[in-house]
């Protein structure tokens, strides 16, 4: 797979998904990626985006500011 943007090589690798949902702030780790080795840009995949989704409507009922998850563990 190449990157859209600059055309490099795409590898597998994790990143950090950061998101504001209903005034708080969900800091996702450890999220599956695909990276580019030339410009970085990351994309997700159809299912890590589902697992997100899940995610984020586990903690929508926290009443936090700030909530950190690894994704590992709560997907």
């Amino acid at each position: 797979m190449t990157c859209f943007i600059c055309k490099g090589d795409m590898k597998e690798s994790i990143t950090t998904y950061m998101t504001e949902c209903n005034g708080c702030f969900l800091i996702i780790k450890n999220v599956p990626c695909t990276k580019c080795a030339q410009c970085g840009e990351e994309y997700l995949n159809g299912v890590t985006l589902q697992k997100i989704e899940t995610i984020l409507e586990k903690f929508k009922t926290l009443i936090t500011e700030i909530a950190i998850v690894d994704y590992n563990k709560a997907a």
